[in-house]
């Protein structure tokens, strides 16, 4: 049976546990080239889930705001304070874009690609590929298109991405990866950066040299994901190799692998001396984990007992009902773009907006499946959410299950299971 790698068969394999180490935390800030990212974490690019629309909701989902009382010490923040709201992701990326597709496009059809708004700042865009002309050609667009960063893409283990020589195919060719690095890098002003894997597999462990490469040539930080290729997954992340990595460079380095809580984020910290913590699968079954984070650093640094909140189903209910509407204006506002544009209402249009409401509610059934896991009876709901073939099915489904739920919750106690308990046990703040 082939291999496929896509987020839901991203779990975690006997996950190790962490506790909070006594002294270290995740950074306030770091700066890559002359971009400030405070707080020191970045939401990881993820092919078919980092659109201009989750990007946006994990910066919602991050905000959280500082008591009174903290205001007036600064060490109780994990960032400078301008005001008492706070953001817990310092960092967003882009879906990973082929750099290829993106020097062949239309202008018009290239801007649905780097799409973002401007309270997505500080914001990367990733692209991958290997031919190193057509790769600072897109290096190029991307800087004229207004990104703070530009990163190559040297991690996805996907086979149709490997079999083009693109993202972890490239570790196999070191020599190339040095003509991208020197091509892209004399493209564009912009800081460049790299994400990549620490090697093909176990007999080819290249990260160290490939981090020292890239710092040579000139680009300003590093993002190690502590899994080989072959590794895809599975397995614990080998953090000893960012230790290794950071240790051989002086660039900022981005670590990468296995963060689940706020406490996976401060012992990796801990245990590697990296500059900032990157999180991928976590972020969209807990699109929380940034602000908890933030919270946990914050409460630790100011009290010395980290704490955080933890969403109630009330919260699982109000986020779902934020990103599905989201999905639903983002999706207006495209069609009123292209009615600016005076495009005639023919059957190829037709046929492509009625393709963008199928990608509607399969992200819909796709985020639903990822932030019900957890929920006692989540998986009946799942089972509806996959049954429904239009985006008021969806809807439906949810806003039952969770009146049901609520209804349970008031009228028959006895019917609180442990579960229930840990959902409902801590405030949450907006």
């Amino acid at each position: 049976m082939k291999k496929r790698y896509t987020l839901e068969q991203k779990r975690w394999d006997d996950p190790a546990e962490h506790t909070m180490p006594e002294h270290s935390r995740v950074p306030a800030s770091f700066t890559i080239g002359n971009v400030k990212i405070a707080p020191a974490t970045v939401l990881a690019p993820m092919a078919g889930v980092t659109d201009t629309v989750f990007r946006r909701f994990i910066k919602n989902a991050s905000q959280f705001t500082t008591p009174a009382d903290e205001l007036a010490d600064s060490s109780a923040n994990v960032d400078s304070i301008t005001s008492n709201q706070q953001s817990g992701c310092g960092l967003i990326m882009t879906e990973f874009t082929s750099a290829d597709g993106l020097s062949r496009m239309r202008e018009t059809k290239r801007k649905r690609y780097l799409t973002y708004y401007e309270d997505e700042h500080p914001i990367s865009a990733q692209l991958f590929g290997s031919n190193p002309a057509t790769l600072a050609d897109s290096a190029r667009i991307v800087e004229d298109a207004g990104f703070d960063l530009v990163d190559l893409n040297l991690g996805c283990p996907a086979k149709r991405v490997v079999a083009c020589n693109g993202g972890s195919g490239l570790l196999r060719d070191l020599p190339l990866i040095e003509t991208i690095f020197k091509t892209v890098r004399a493209a564009v002003s912009i800081p460049f950066t790299v994400k990549f894997r620490m090697g093909w597999n176990d007999k080819h462990i290249v990260c160290v040299e490939l981090a020292k490469m890239a710092e040579d040539c000139g680009l300003n930080a590093v993002a190690l994901h502590a899994r080989t290729r072959e590794d895809g997954y599975t397995g614990q992340a080998r953090w000893e190799y960012i230790a290794a990595v950071k240790d051989a460079v002086k660039i900022p380095v981005i670590g990468n692998g296995d963060i689940r809580t706020p406490e996976d984020a401060a012992a990796m910290v801990d245990v590697t001396g990296c500059d900032a913590v990157m999180i991928g699968r976590t972020a969209p079954s807990n699109p929380w984990i940034f602000r908890q984070i933030a919270q946990y650093t914050a409460s630790k640094e100011a009290t010395g007992v980290g704490t955080y909140d933890h969403p109630t189903d009330q919260d699982r209910y109000r986020m779902i009902r934020t990103y599905f509407q989201m999905l639903v204006d983002e999706i207006a506002l495209e069609e009123r773009a292209e009615s600016a544009r005076a495009e005639a209402i023919t059957a190829a249009g037709q046929v492509a907006r009625e393709q963008r409401h199928r990608d509607c509610v399969g992200k819909m059934k796709q985020f639903a499946s990822w932030f019900t896991h957890g929920v006692p009876g989540g998986g009946a709901l799942r089972k509806q959410i996959f049954e429904s073939k239009n985006g008021d099915a969806v809807l439906g489904a949810i806003e039952s299950f969770f009146a049901n739920r609520a209804d349970d919750l008031v009228h028959h106690p006895e019917m609180v299971t442990q579960d229930d308990q840990l959902l409902t046990s801590a405030a949450y703040c907006d």
